[in-house]
């Protein structure tokens, strides 16, 4: 598997891996997605899209926003039929390790609700968060997230 920058190219593919509402909210918070959202988001100036490429076929999208002091892992969906193999560990991996190599924090944020990615997120080194410093993070979002660091294997 290699990560290599998304260009937008695949937008129409990425945007139709969520195969309901409720996995689109989990997300991205969002009800519907489409080719143009997708590509707005990989032309945002602090969006760095990556797909994970495997014998030349996309199954992964994610975003690293990299801040001046921190990395935050966003809008991370693998292809439908590569779930439940461990794509999405290696993925999230690969993305932390860029995202290390920038900055020496690296957070993300989850819906509560999708157990499947936190159990993935958990086996890749990411713990949650103090609560007291997720309230903080949550009184500005539109709904109350789990937050997630990655703690570096000792």
């Amino acid at each position: 598997m290699e990560l290599v920058r998304f260009d937008g190219a695949y937008a129409g593919t990425v945007a139709g891996w969520a195969a309901s509402v409720e996995e689109t909210r989990w997300w991205c918070s969002r009800d519907e997605v489409t080719a143009e959202t997708v590509a707005g988001w990989v032309a945002q100036p602090d969006t760095e899209a990556y797909g994970l490429m495997e014998a030349g076929e996309l199954v992964g999208f994610g975003e690293l926003w990299v801040e001046e002091d921190e990395a935050e892992l966003a809008r991370l969906i693998v292809a439908p039929g590569h779930r439940g193999r461990g794509v999405g560990r290696r993925f999230v991996a690969l993305l932390t390790g860029e995202a290390l190599r920038r900055q020496p924090a690296v957070f993300m944020r989850v819906n509560p609700a999708n157990t499947r990615a936190l159990r993935c997120y958990a086996a890749a080194g990411f713990r949650v968060v103090p609560q007291e410093q997720a309230d903080e993070w949550n009184r500005d979002q539109p709904e109350a997230f789990i937050w997630l660091c990655h703690e570096p294997a000792a």
